[in-house]
Parts: structure tokens; sequence; C-alpha cells
């Protein structure tokens, strides 16, 4: 095999459609748009959405509530996800990513006290519960808050 006997595979690439080019084409004179209407025309159709006049799903559905867009979201990681660190270790918000127990960092990352802590861990995150606190100093580390 030669580079000039590559070629894609049949069906791979598609021809592009020719409009308007004549009554041979078979895509000539209305060029596949067919006689008249809001689709014949040049800019024509509607949006995206649009339901002929129906009230559109999007403004039929219910909407209760309000959603504060200003609102932080933080990651959670519990205390006895990080049994799995070394006695001593500086635990950051950086290291759980790159340990793969948090998969992305919101708005911070907040401490939670659910479980035990075996370890002796220097914690550092955006926010603490008290009982994370406790449970954290109790096995002898410290949190600080960034």
């Amino acid at each position: 095999m030669r580079i000039h006997d590559l070629q894609p595979n049949e069906g791979a690439r598609k021809t592009r459609k020719r409009v308007g080019r004549g009554p041979g084409s078979g895509l000539g004179k209305t060029s596949g748009r067919g006689h008249k209407g809001q689709n014949a025309r040049a800019g024509g159709g509607t949006r995206p959405g649009f339901e002929g006049g129906q009230m559109p799903l999007q403004r039929r559905t219910p909407k209760r509530g309000f959603n504060n867009i200003f609102k932080k979201r933080f990651t959670v990681v519990n205390v006895e996800d990080l049994n799995r660190f070394e006695e001593g270790t500086v635990v950051t918000p950086e290291l759980l990513k790159e340990k793969r127990v948090i998969k992305k960092l919101r708005d911070g990352l907040a401490v939670l006290g659910d479980g035990e802590l075996q370890v002796a861990l220097t914690v550092k995150a955006h926010r603490f519960s008290r009982n994370a606190v406790s449970k954290i100093v109790a096995a002898g580390g410290k949190a600080e808050v960034i």
C-alpha cells in the first residue's frame, strides 16, 4: 500500500448537495424547498422551540420558587474519606482532586463530620462543620480555614 492508494471508507465522505444548478440536477428552480410558504423564503422558518403558536413547553411548565445564581455550591468531603492519607499529611483541595477523592472543586471545599478519623492530619478547606473540627482535633490533627 502506498500513499496514493489511501482513500476513505465507503460512505464516510458524502458529496455536498448543490442546489439551484438547473433542471437536470433534480434540485434546480425551487432548490428542494417546494413552492411558496414560510420555509421557501430566504431567512424563513421558525425559531427553536416555536410550536406553531401553541404555548411552548418552556412557557407552559410551572415555575416555582427562587434560584439564587450567587449561591456558593461547595464540594463536600466527609471526615471518614480522609483516612486514606498517611499520618501528618497536609490535606488540601488540590491534593484531594489529585487523589480523586473529589471530582471537581466548585466554589470551595466543605469538610463534614460523618464517620471516624483514625489519622492525625492537617486539613485545609474553605468550610468545616463543628463536628468535623472536633473529630480532626480529637485524632491529633488541625483544621485550617483557607
